[in-house]
């Protein structure tokens, strides 16, 4: 039955977050920091065919399947999206969405920013947002200090970081997440939830 407050339907209004934005932007800190405020989401998690790699946690990093099982999954559209990385199978489990959407919880995904378009379209009514950094420098900062690229990939990382930030003006909000302050950039992340929540043409998402 639904209650209504003046004309407002009172009912769980769980949302559904596309977060993107460059390579070394930050996204993951920044969801560990939303969840550090105490903010309740359901963080997706991809179903991938290569090897778990010794610090990495079934279930929690991603779903980690054989061949046969990833098969099984695009066969029975299990997928809301699958591709192939460096070798690799990679895709979106359609129950990472509904499952927690069912349990009216809100529902974060990170992608990099050309799935970002195509997570969008496949579900419509999502937000997007854009997550990078201050300044150019900043960022070419933040790929530096990874220590895992050589100076030719770091090279690479920035042209292809510089073709993303193209993309700004098609998502919804931009959050810049500054040096050292990551509590804000989660706090913006949670004023965004809170935002869409309120909406007066607020619409549940729905697997396209």
């Amino acid at each position: 039955m639904s209650h209504e407050h003046f004309g407002v339907p009172d009912e769980p209004r769980p949302i559904v977050m596309i977060l993107s934005g460059p390579s070394g932007v930050g996204k993951d800190s920044a969801l560990d920091a939303l969840e550090r405020l105490g903010v309740d989401f359901h963080r997706v998690v991809t179903a991938t065919t290569r090897p778990r790699r010794p610090n990495e946690v079934d279930g929690r990093d991603y779903h980690f399947v054989s061949l046969a099982r990833f098969a099984e999954m695009i066969e029975n559209d299990e997928l809301l999206e699958y591709a192939l990385v460096y070798g690799d199978y990679k895709g979106v489990p359609k129950s990472e969405i509904i499952e927690p959407l069912r349990a009216n919880r809100d529902v974060i995904m990170r992608v990099d920013v050309q799935g970002a378009e195509t997570m969008a379209r496949k579900l419509p009514g999502a937000v997007t947002v854009f997550l990078t950094t201050a300044t150019e420098e900043e960022m070419i900062m933040r790929l530096r200090g990874r220590h895992t690229d050589s100076e030719e990939q770091i090279a690479i990382r920035i042209a292809y970081a510089r073709k993303e930030l193209e993309a700004l003006p098609r998502f919804k909000y931009a959050v810049v997440n500054r040096h050292d302050q990551l509590e804000r950039t989660a706090r913006e992340l949670w004023a965004i939830l809170t935002a869409e929540r309120a909406r007066t043409d607020y619409k549940r998402v729905e697997i396209a």
